[in-house]
């Protein structure tokens, strides 16, 4: 046995190893090592700090003298070290980093190498060959372009193919309306029923395949021919073009109950029979739109009660906003079969507001019958309100209730707008006017840029030319809060008093703000050139009676107390201006009670100065000469 060599051949286990035995008797085992696990871990016994030349030059015993002998008669043998190859690589790597890194300090530090650059041609500065050059250049820049346009016109080509089929016209048509299928024909819905519309015209329109592949005619940009596989037929009601025309205009007499009378415009046309199916589709939801619109229009005007009964004539809603003003809310539908009448020369008068505030009133109607606050059943269109809801937990009574479910009607509001439409028009209009005839002082309105529909402001100042900065006091302030038949006004000093829409309140208040603002000028003015203001009332209740609001005035006396100025101020009577000059006369009447010589006189009569007269352009500039050369004096 002792000649004899046996192999044995030593595995490892392929069961898993037992980590633990739980007290049930359960055993745990330890997952096998994958390849890269098992490579890692093997790695990881390796020793790279030991080197194998440590031994090298030592004496050796006569058996390692045997195995080096055989190792020298071996013609190849593979190393033992799996990372020997690696090692030398990089050994090899930084042997060459280390010569590179020294022939570059001999060049730069020692300067024992020159490393110059290789010479090169000189290119040829001749314009004939850059020119040929640059030509070159943009043919092939030019090659490459139109390469890229020829496919861009290929994909359109056959996306505009794709788009004519008769299944992706069909799908684009159902993402935008709603469609379904009626025994063997594809029938579409254009109304808002869905939205909890009352209207009983029906919006049905049919779609089949186009057999004969017409051109139909696009609103596109340049009005160019586009090819569609559907044909779409609307109802007969809904073809043509309509739209609501709103009209405010004054009435002399109320005789003329049906003087708005259904105008068309000159330049309208009817949607052509051949046009593209969107085209159509949206004239026709149009048609139906306003013709809902006029139905509960029409529907409330008689049902609503009013002080002036409300009129519906044919396609025509009349009613009476203010006395004299009129409004007209006309349903237009042209279907091209009418008669032409020739276009006149008279401008068609309606208002874009209203019309526009009309159809925004009906889509909010539809979109909160559609769009319910939550919680609400995912397939209920209609419900109750948030406020409706938490009425038990709010503790609300019956007469809440009762408020809540009151809910204003579609004509009463657009009533409402139209009356202060009027109402503020009629404010610019006397505002205006009492600009322009009025030159002193000088009256400015400045217009709030955010308004409500049923309530805007104005702040009117009034100033007197070149006293503008005299005082803060010396500037009237009023602000108007325009509503929908009433005005309400904030004076300077925080009053505040309410106006009805009648024209002649809102004059008269203008004209009894500015007796009062010429009180304070003159008050101003003897302030600063030392004058003392004896008397000064905004509503005296003495001399002549205004035929509205009353009078103003204010008595001053110069420092000197020799002359004392009167001054009054009427809406209606206009500026009086009176002066008395006092001398003294306290050595005839000597009274211990009186200490300042200014009161020894306080009789004598007034002599009226004419206004027109004196010097200056306006009443400030007169009372302030006026004043100055009695000081002087």
């Amino acid at each position: 046995m002792a000649g004899s060599s046996v192999k044995v051949s030593v595995e490892a286990l392929q069961e898993h190893q037992i980590q633990e035995v739980t007290l049930d008797g359960q055993e745990i085992y330890v997952q096998q090592l994958s390849m890269s696990e098992n490579l890692t871990k093997l790695a990881h016994k390796i020793d790279f700090f030991k080197d194998e030349s440590d031994g090298k030059g030592k004496p050796a015993s006569e058996g390692e003298k045997e195995v080096a002998e055989d190792k020298q008669l071996a013609p190849f043998m593979p190393s033992l070290w799996p990372w020997d190859t690696v090692r030398n690589h990089l050994k090899c790597g930084l042997t060459e980093m280390s010569v590179l890194l020294d022939v570059l300090n001999l060049v730069k530090e020692k300067q024992y190498l020159v490393a110059d650059p290789a010479s090169q041609d000189t290119p040829d500065t001749r314009p004939a060959v850059q020119l040929l050059a640059k030509k070159k250049s943009l043919v092939a820049a030019s090659s490459v372009l139109l390469s890229g346009a020829e496919r861009l016109k290929k994909s359109h080509c056959e996306a505009s193919k794709k788009t004519n089929d008769f299944h992706t016209e069909l799908s684009t048509l159902r993402k935008i309306w709603r469609l379904k299928k009626v025994s063997t024909n594809i029938v579409g819905d254009l109304s808002y029923r869905s939205a909890g519309s009352r209207f009983w015209q029906g919006g049905s329109f049919e779609v089949r395949k186009s057999v004969e592949g017409e051109q139909a005619e696009t609103e596109g940009e340049g009005g160019a021919a586009r090819a569609t596989s559907l044909e779409v037929t609307v109802p007969s009601e809904l073809e043509g073009v309509a739209y609501i025309q709103v009209e405010v205009k004054t009435v002399p007499d109320m005789m003329d109950l049906t003087s708005s009378a259904l105008k068309m415009p000159p330049g309208l046309s009817a949607v052509p029979t051949n046009a593209y199916w969107q085209s159509k589709l949206e004239s026709a939801q149009n048609v139906l739109f306003c013709k809902e619109l006029f139905a509960q229009l029409a529907r409330e005007a008689v049902q609503v009660k009013s002080a002036t009964p409300h009129m519906v004539i044919g396609n025509q809603i009349i009613t009476n906003v203010f006395p004299g003003h009129q409004l007209s809310i006309v349903l237009c539908h042209y279907t091209g079969k009418e008669k032409r009448v020739p276009p006149s020369n008279t401008k068609l008068e309606h208002n874009h507001v209203l019309e526009h505030s009309l159809h925004q009133l009906l889509h909010e109607v539809h979109h909160r019958n559609v769009r319910i606050d939550a919680p609400h059943p995912v397939n209920a269109t209609y419900g109750m309100t948030k406020r409706r809801r938490i009425a038990g937990p709010a503790a609300l009574t019956r007469q809440d209730m009762i408020h809540m479910a009151d809910s204003e009607s579609l004509l009463s509001q657009i009533i409402k707008q139209t009356k202060h439409a009027v109402l503020r028009i009629r404010c610019m209009h006397v505002i205006d006017q009492m600009a322009v005839s009025i030159q002193d002082p000088q009256i400015t309105a400045h217009w709030g840029c955010l308004n409500s529909a049923l309530q805007s402001s104005v702040r009117i100042f009034i100033t007197s030319a070149g006293y503008e900065s005299l005082n803060t006091l010396s500037r009237t302030s009023i602000v108007l809060l325009i509503g929908v038949d009433t005005i309400r006004v904030v004076m300077k000093d925080g009053r505040t008093c309410q106006l009805s829409f009648e024209d002649k309140e809102l004059q008269d208040l203008l004209l009894w703000q500015i007796a009062q603002h010429h009180t304070s000028v003159v008050q101003q003015i003897a302030r600063y050139q030392g004058w003392q203001v004896l008397t000064a009332n905004s509503s005296i209740g003495s001399g002549d009676a205004e035929s509205f609001a009353t009078s103003s005035a204010i008595t001053i006396a110069s420092p000197k107390g020799d002359k004392v100025i009167s001054f009054r101020s009427g809406p209606t009577s206009g500026q009086r201006l009176m002066v008395k000059s006092v001398h003294s006369q306290a050595d005839a009447h000597p009274s211990p009670a009186v200490t300042d010589s200014r009161w020894f006189e306080l009789g004598g009569a007034f002599s009226e100065i004419n206004l027109e007269k004196l010097e200056g352009r306006n009443l400030a500039s007169k009372i302030d000469m006026l004043v100055a050369h009695l000081s002087n004096h």
